[in-house]
């Protein structure tokens, strides 16, 4: 009897059906292709091979319109001699302090949104105002209200009788007066995704720390804190790739670099080495070294990762 089944079966098979269900599976993966291969292609133009162009260019002399000429690795040689270098780098990871404030202010603001309080949608809007202005008129409003003449924050400190200085020409204000800007501008993209992932939270966590007699500080240490990691360390990965890469704020607010390039960031000073005097082979070269410095740093932080249980015991 199975036999005669099988037998009949193989008889009721279309080859013109199956032709055609083959032919219309070619298409659908022909038009998935095709849909794929844009992003593909637009990664492979922009992206990979800008960076491959650049990693041959830095083992040359290339001003950026003349012939490239190979001279090995001069142009990293010099670069670890260039002091100018060491000072831009160390401002860059200067600015990194603001990393951990803003990510603090934006936690407590996060938790305080988050008691559904009577305004919290018009705040959560004034927090986030500046994270969708331009930087550049941001940057442009800021150095107005430093100016050490007629500022508003140094008019707001003269109300308390306090002379304040010219912050952005000053070696000892200039880097916390851009850090304080830094932090004021992104201060409401990381309060939101904080208040995002506090509401996500059950309710019956908090209810039940409350029956074991937990207080405030214990509820946000073993529920809240737990729970907001994944966040923060986003937040924190982010932060530090955007903070490498500091540039506008320098070039509006300190277009010179400040005094004694104690502002100078490390793309500041690659773009001054390539664009304005022309030597691209060298900017070449600190853009490379700059790629590993951020790439070390980027991977480090996702094997400390590795270790943390974002699950509450």
């Amino acid at each position: 009897m199975s036999s005669v089944i099988a037998t009949n079966s193989k008889k009721n098979k279309n080859p013109k059906l199956k032709t055609k269900s083959s032919n219309l599976y070619k298409k659908e993966h022909q038009v998935a292709l095709l849909f794929v291969s844009a992003p593909i292609l637009g990664f492979l133009i922009f992206s990979v091979y800008p960076f491959a162009y650049s990693v041959y260019a830095s083992f040359t002399d290339w001003n950026g319109l003349n012939r490239m000429n190979f001279v090995g690795l001069d142009n990293f040689i010099k670069l670890f001699k260039d002091e100018y270098f060491y000072q831009t780098l160390y401002n860059t990871v200067f600015y990194m302090i603001g990393i951990p404030i803003g990510l603090g202010l934006a936690l407590l603001l996060a938790i305080a949104l988050s008691r559904g309080l009577k305004g919290t949608t018009i705040f959560r809007t004034i927090y986030y105002i500046p994270v969708i202005s331009s930087l550049a008129a941001i940057s442009i409003m800021w150095a107005w209200a430093y100016n050490g003449d007629f500022g508003l924050v140094n008019q707001f400190l003269g109300v308390f009788g306090i002379e304040g200085p010219n912050w952005l020409e000053n070696t000892a204000t200039v880097k916390p007066a851009i850090i304080l800007m830094a932090v004021w501008k992104g201060l409401g993209y990381s309060m939101l995704l904080y208040l995002a992932a506090i509401q996500s939270v059950s309710k019956t966590f908090y209810e039940a720390a409350e029956l074991d007699g937990a207080n405030s500080f214990q509820k946000f240490w073993n529920i809240t804190w737990p729970m907001v990691k994944p966040v923060t360390f986003f937040l924190v990965i982010t932060n530090i790739i955007g903070g490498f890469q500091i540039f506008t704020e320098i070039n509006i607010m300190t277009p010179t670099g400040g005094p004694s390039y104690s502002s100078a960031s490390i793309v500041w000073y690659i773009w001054q080495k390539a664009f304005k005097y022309y030597q691209m082979g060298y900017g070449s070269a600190m853009s490379l070294i700059l790629f590993v410095f951020i790439f070390v740093v980027t991977a480090v932080q996702f094997y400390m990762n590795r270790k943390s249980d974002y699950s509450l015991d």
